[in-house]
């Protein structure tokens, strides 16, 4: 039975972090580099759920990230960040970055992605997470998107265990391998 007094509101957990782009955040590339991205996403993440759950998040897995368009140096980095999913003890938090050229007044949605958090106890185990209550029909929609893309990640991960070759298998392996840029020199 769910427990309505515990039950928290999307908009109880909305998060968003901004952050001046600054040269020491390039890659050898002049733009602002991946890592320092992800790393502001799990900041992020980590702040929403924990907003929702009452207790510590940890990352338990981070969906495609993909990166649309490249950050440059001076902009101003937002990460909008909302609680979309939550089971038992986990909760599924979208992110949505948005570089601004301040100067130019140009904006760029750079990526999304989402985060899957686990809120643990004191003990360092999985704990149980309040209800979340969905008061719009953009939270709804969110919901049962973020339910679906689960249901598909466990899909894919059943076929892919299911196909994962053994180390000892038998096939015709230049045949598999005849149009990859690859060369086979086993000994």
């Amino acid at each position: 039975m769910i427990d309505k007094l515990k039950a928290r509101p999307v908009s109880h957990s909305r998060t968003i972090l901004s952050e001046l782009m600054i040269p020491s955040y390039t890659n050898f590339g002049g733009k602002i580099h991946g890592g320092t991205i992800l790393n502001l996403m799990d900041k992020v993440a980590y702040v929403c759920a924990t907003k929702h759950a009452g207790n510590y998040c940890v990352t338990a897995s981070i969906d495609s990230v993909d990166f649309l368009s490249a950050v440059d140096v001076g902009s101003q980095l937002s990460l909008y960040a909302s609680v979309n999913y939550v089971g038992k003890s986990s909760l599924i938090i979208g992110i949505k970055v948005v570089s601004e050229d301040i100067k130019l007044g140009v904006v760029k949605h750079t990526n999304t992605s989402y985060f899957t958090m686990v809120a643990m106890n004191s003990e360092h185990q999985p704990t149980e997470v309040p209800p979340l209550i969905l008061e719009t029909k953009e939270d709804v929609r969110r919901f049962l998107e973020t339910k679906k893309r689960k249901e598909l990640k466990q899909e894919h991960k059943n076929k892919y265990v299911a196909l994962k070759l053994k180390d000892d298998f038998e096939c015709d392996i230049e045949k598999l391998l005849a149009t990859e840029n690859c060369l086979v020199n086993i000994k």
